[in-house]
């Protein structure tokens, strides 16, 4: 059979479960918050779509409305899947994180931002949360490999312009501000699900921005949920998926009223709504999917003297930070040197690749890997399977600020990344990533 032929059924099957906390919790996002939650403007979901291509195993797609689901907690889903009887690959199972800044903090994520600890009454409310989370995601996967049924699967590719580049050069560095001329990645990439005869059941989506229109002290999905709200109230009954793509150095613009993050949905919805009218290219298998571990390499570490100095700083996550280093090294316990990391790739035979990346990674590796391989055949992801810190590209760990080295101290990094991470990740990336779509 030919790699380009769908003579072969696809069965797919979505499903979707409301994720929003139902006690007190912190929010993640912004460090400025100094408590738990006050209320919900609007629910949080989970989503899953899996997809079987003639007798192979299934490949699941799970997207959260959360800054930040980490892998510890992806593994556990995982297995919780596998125990109920699915035979449901590592490789073959992508976890989409929204980057909410509305949503519940989680173990292990972001555990620096508050620059302080957690009450202990706080803490059990994140792990409580966290417990419910990996319960609910379960039973998403589960419903919706259980929902599987004889369908179409098709692709296409559209834009939307509401993201912006937000490293801003200055005189003093890199501010968090509007870049006009700065890289964009304005693809609107598309798989719809359709019933053999034309109903339509799911639609996957993803979009290159942060999710941060909002800094509310309520739960809310910002654009990304507001443009599933959108889509899933245009067509009742279809679930709505969307992920991230390499957004980190991305931010909505406008952003920071509720109207807006309706106004930034609506648009990214629209743009769906018209490509779906428009013939669309027909996914076929086999589906190819592999996974590769990598570490990326910390810079030098700082010394014992400047932990001191810094536990001193006048900015509370930095004092926290390095008072945290300090007491590894007063314990004589070994400071991380290099951190674990992990590549996916997808193909659904010769039609699409697919790139699912880690942590907030900055445009660049998007555009970058869609001029290596066919850009009309390549969707990148970020923010995929764990999300451990930013991954700044060579360009931006070279200008400096805070993609490129102030976060790590929120997500409690020792440092930024060593030069170079950028060739670690590519390489790893094209040897997954079949001949049939490298550009000669």
């Amino acid at each position: 059979m030919s790699l380009t032929t769908a003579d072969a059924a696809w069965k797919a099957g979505a499903a979707s479960v409301d994720i929003t906390p139902t006690h007190p919790v912190r929010l993640s996002g912004y460090g400025s918050r100094t408590a738990e939650h006050e209320g919900v403007q609007m629910p949080l979901h989970a989503k899953a779509m899996a997809l079987t291509w003639d007798n192979e195993t299934p490949v699941v797609m799970l997207t959260v409305d959360n800054c930040g689901v980490p892998g510890k907690i992806r593994a556990e889903v995982l297995a919780n899947v596998q125990k109920a009887g699915w035979k449901l690959e590592d490789a073959r199972f992508s976890l989409h994180s929204s980057h909410t800044h509305c949503a519940p903090m989680l173990p292990g994520v972001l555990p620096f931002l508050f620059g302080t600890d957690l009450t202990e009454t706080e803490q059990q409310h994140v792990n409580q949360y966290g417990e419910f989370l990996t319960v609910k995601m379960t039973e998403v996967v589960i419903e919706a490999l259980n929902a599987q049924k004889e369908a179409k699967v098709e692709w296409s590719s559209g834009k939307v312009g509401f993201a912006m580049n937000r490293r801003l050069k200055t005189p003093t560095g890199f501010a968090n501000s509007p870049n006009y001329g700065g890289p964009v990645d304005h693809a609107l990439p598309v798989i719809r699900v359709t019933s053999p005869d034309g109903e339509l059941r799911a639609l996957y989506t993803s979009y290159a921005c942060h999710c941060t229109t909002l800094s509310i002290p309520k739960t809310h999905p910002d654009w990304a949920g507001c443009a599933q709200k959108e889509l899933e109230l245009r067509f009742p009954g279809v679930v709505a998926l969307t992920a991230i793509g390499c957004g980190a150095d991305q931010n909505p613009n406008p952003r920071r009223e509720l109207a807006l993050a309706d106004l930034h949905g609506a648009q990214l919805a629209k743009e769906v709504v018209r490509l779906i009218n428009e013939p669309m290219k027909a996914l076929a298998g086999p589906m190819t999917c592999g996974s590769k571990d990598i570490t990326l390499p910390f810079d030098t570490l700082p010394d014992q003297a400047t932990w001191l100095k810094n536990s001193q700083s006048a900015t509370k996550a930095t004092a926290y930070h390095a008072k945290h280093f300090l007491g590894m090294l007063e314990r004589k316990e070994k400071i991380p040197t290099e951190l674990p990391y992990n590549v996916q790739v997808w193909s659904f035979g010769d039609t699409l690749l697919t790139i699912n990346l880690p942590g907030e990674v900055v445009v660049d590796y998007g555009l970058r890997f869609k001029k290596e391989n066919d850009p009309a055949r390549t969707w990148v992801n970020a923010y995929t399977n764990d999300v451990p810190c930013y991954i700044p590209s060579q360009r931006v760990w070279e200008e400096g600020g805070y993609e490129a080295a102030g976060a790590m101290v929120y997500y409690g990094r020792p440092t930024r990344f060593a030069s170079g991470i950028e060739e670690i990740i590519a390489k790893a990336v094209h040897e997954l990533v079949p001949e049939r779509f490298k550009v000669k």
